[in-house]
């Protein structure tokens, strides 16, 4: 099954969404601990930027997950 790409953006905004709340990190705080501008950490929740595999370890590492729990389907 094809999955439209801007739906898969937008899930897996929703998921960096909620794993940032749960550790309690603003967007900046988050931003600041991924080394990455905060627009790029809001484009990026609101499903607005596809990110490479290299940044998906950064935020990964900034939330202290698994890549594969960063990932999955909420």
């Amino acid at each position: 099954m094809v999955r439209n790409s801007s739906q898969l953006l937008v899930r897996f905004g929703g998921q960096v969404r909620e794993l940032r709340q749960a550790a309690g990190l603003s967007q900046e705080a988050f931003a600041d601990r991924c080394g990455l501008d905060r627009t790029y950490i809001s484009g990026i929740e609101r499903g607005k930027r596809n990110v490479s595999l290299e940044n998906l370890e950064v935020l990964a590492k900034a939330l202290n997950v698994t890549l594969s729990r960063l990932l999955e389907e909420p």
